[in-house]
């Protein structure tokens, strides 16, 4: 699939409670009033040009000039939502083509919905109110309809970011797709700093190779790129070394070194520790999964974030509407129960309830998840 080039320089939409412009491929924005957005709202399909406070705005922030460029041709502007979710991740596919120890997918199977049900589905997560959406996986560029998946998201007016390996980064027409459709941040993991070290990490021969193609080709091609360390038993070894690797390419950077349960519960990526880099993390206080964010797996259905998968609710069969009793199943999960009802230590504690079930699912010892050990 060859993508054109962009259809709309700007995105005008609500978010949450407040009214924001955002640049397709930049993290930035700018926040407008709700007068403003109501003029753009009224000249969306117009030929009149951008109102000069705008034009102002996009010059300051981004350095663009739209002058020339009328409202109907420059402007994505998105209706308002009454249900008021403004994030989703999307689990596009769980099938992966490496094979890490520590990974909290489990099995990872390549499976997910046909193109006129994704179709169906991203539609669902624009009335929704997701202005900001992340596609992911398993590998989700691999993923048949990947291509189309990103292109439609892009369309709809959402401001998008992929989680993927860097496998295939370098491939012409991935190239194309993201420098015409830019996401606003592209989240790659680093597992190794050399090649045996990053092949033994993934279990794949020539992984570190596509990695650092990948890499570079998004780098050459200018893409907002974010990297995540990841350490375990398997690399903390080379630490310091994926460290300048990552901040040689990024300046996005962030560590991860406590690995989780399988989100079916299963205890195979806790074997992964290094110990010697676990630390203290900070308390929860509370997130707002289920609220304004959800999760989607790869059949549509909806649940209040990655961890919590519990009562989910079918978006293909409910439509937008299933999304009201998200925020009830989210305050029930998120209640301390069993053991953890009458604990002293709750205002301090690291790892929310759905969490917190998981590593007892998996059998973890208390030390992993509980501050009493």
């Amino acid at each position: 699939m060859h993508a054109p080039t962009r259809t709309h320089d700007l995105i005008v939409s609500p978010f949450l409670d407040e009214y924001l412009v955002l640049r397709p491929g930049d993290v930035s924005g700018v926040k407008i009033k709700g007068h403003h957005y109501l003029e753009l709202q009224q000249r969306a399909h117009t030929e009149a040009p951008l109102p000069a406070w705008l034009h102002s705005a996009a010059r300051r922030r981004w350095g663009l000039n739209l002058a020339d460029r009328p409202v109907r041709e420059s402007l994505l502007i998105r209706d308002p939502s009454p249900y008021g979710h403004g994030r989703a991740s999307y689990e596009v596919n769980n099938g992966c083509n490496w094979a890490c120890d520590h990974c909290v997918y489990g099995a990872k199977r390549h499976e997910g919905l046909a193109w006129s049900a994704r179709a169906r589905l991203l539609r669902i997560l624009r009335d929704a109110g997701v202005l900001w959406v992340e596609l992911g996986g398993g590998e989700a560029t691999i993923d048949k309809h990947f291509p189309e998946t990103y292109a439609l998201a892009y369309d709809l007016g959402m401001m998008v970011e992929i989680l993927t390996n860097g496998s295939t980064l370098f491939r012409p027409h991935m190239l194309d797709l993201l420098t015409n459709r830019p996401p606003y941040r592209v989240t790659l993991s680093v597992y190794g700093a050399t090649e045996d070290t990053f092949d033994r990490f993934t279990n794949r021969r020539g992984a570190f190779k596509k990695f650092m193609r990948g890499l570079a080709a998004a780098r050459e091609a200018g893409l907002p790129l974010s990297l995540s360390v990841v350490i375990t038993e398997k690399n903390a070894h080379e630490a310091p070394a994926m460290r300048a690797l990552a901040e040689r390419f990024a300046s996005r950077v962030r560590e991860y070194t406590h690995m989780s349960p399988t989100f079916t519960g299963d205890s195979e990526p806790l074997a992964q520790q290094a110990p010697e880099y676990l630390h203290n993390r900070t308390p929860f206080t509370g997130c707002d999964a289920g609220h304004t964010s959800l999760n989607v797996n790869p059949f549509g259905l909806a649940t209040v974030c990655k961890v919590s998968r519990d009562h989910p609710i079918p978006l293909l069969k409910e439509g937008v509407a299933g999304l009201a009793r998200l925020g009830g199943i989210s305050d029930r999960a998120l209640q301390r129960h069993s053991g953890c009802s009458g604990c002293a230590l709750q205002k301090t504690c690291t790892t929310c309830m759905p969490l917190v079930n998981l590593y007892r699912k998996a059998g973890s010892s208390l030390d992993r998840y509980c501050q009493h050990a």
